[in-house]
């Protein structure tokens, strides 16, 4: 099978897509430009046309609601926001318009949009440049939000959330831009909601989504190399994120550790954490471990970038851990850690 990158299985996307749906179109800031977008949107404007690949001024909140309105109107929009940081600025046709709509209208009205943000961090980019807000969206009921770490996910998501008739906000972050593997070229969907198992294990579960699951599979290779056999959970997608798979998991392995590229405090692996707590208290060998950012924005200078950013060797460290804790007479409970 063929491979491409992950950013070049964002474009095919983009491009099946608009080929199979003359409803679809993509709006947002930098459509034309690779500093924006690298090569996930490589020239669909001369492909596709610029009345369909559009390119519009800097107005975060006044573009998506324009694709809220084209969407509820019967069209099938992607808007493109190439910073996660500004998309803040549009959370209220995404929040309280988009996510409520089909709610609102007692089911007979939806909103059928994609929201696709990138995570573009690190490169001494600074705070306001480099934060990953997954968590504050998964948080919204009424908007579903995937993270693919594969560049066949990356595709398979994409043409997913396209179908689906709510607004799916799509994650994708840069630093996977450059990860190549095989992705079918007939257009395919991977299902929202539906993790993968990227490797078989059985003393401790891995548990991440986009960057991070695939530092959870550079991790697991560094535990193989100290006799440890850690199963590797990639959710795909957050909300809804499958519960039954990591619960599966953790009761076969007894310890767990879920690594996230956002926040700890009220973050993705907080929730994560209290389910397997939750649900699989009783099998639990010892506490939860939880890898992701230290309460503070990022640093500007490479020096502290490299101890801001947690990645497989934090996560390898955290797996040791779980495996030398004991549980308590009364039960393990959820310890939080960070880089």
């Amino acid at each position: 099978m063929r491979k491409l990158s992950y950013a070049q299985s964002i474009r095919e996307a983009h491009a099946q897509i608009l080929a199979e749906d003359p409803r679809a179109f993509v709006v947002g800031q930098g459509l034309w430009s690779p500093w924006y977008a690298g090569s996930s949107l490589d020239g669909l404007d001369r492909e596709f046309g610029r009345d369909r690949v559009i390119d519009t001024p800097v107005s975060e909140s006044g573009v998506t609601g324009l694709a809220v309105g084209a969407a509820i109107a019967g069209l099938r929009p992607i808007v493109f926001h190439p910073r996660m940081d500004f998309m803040l600025l549009a959370l209220d046709p995404i929040v309280n318009q988009a996510a409520n709509w089909s709610y609102m209208f007692y089911g007979r009205g939806s909103v059928p949009l994609v929201i696709r943000a990138v995570i573009n961090r690190g490169g001494e980019q600074g705070a306001q440049h480099s934060q990953a807000l997954q968590a504050m969206f998964m948080h919204v009921p009424g908007l579903k939000v995937v993270m693919p770490a594969t560049p066949c996910d990356a595709k398979g998501l994409l043409m997913a959330a396209m179908e689906d008739p709510d607004p799916v906000l799509y994650i994708d972050d840069r630093w996977l831009y450059e990860q190549t593997d095989d992705v079918p070229e007939p257009p395919f969907r991977v299902p929202i909601g539906e993790a993968a198992v990227r490797r078989r294990g059985r003393d401790v579960t891995l548990i991440g989504i986009s960057y991070m699951a695939a530092e959870n599979v550079r991790a697991a290779g560094l535990l193989a190399a100290q006799g440890i056999e850690a199963e590797v959970i990639d959710l795909r997608s957050l909300k809804p994120w499958d519960r039954e798979a990591v619960i599966a998991s953790v009761r076969r392995t007894g310890r767990a550790v879920v690594s996230d590229s956002g926040w700890r405090t009220a973050g993705a692996s907080a929730e994560i954490a209290a389910v397997i707590s939750s649900e699989a208290f009783d099998c639990l060998a010892a506490p939860v471990e939880r890898v992701a950012l230290p309460d503070a924005p990022a640093p500007a200078n490479r020096t502290e970038e490299s101890t801001y950013y947690p990645g497989a060797e934090e996560i390898a460290a955290a797996a040791r851990r779980t495996l030398e804790r004991k549980a308590s007479r009364l039960g393990p409970v959820v310890r939080e850690t960070a880089a």
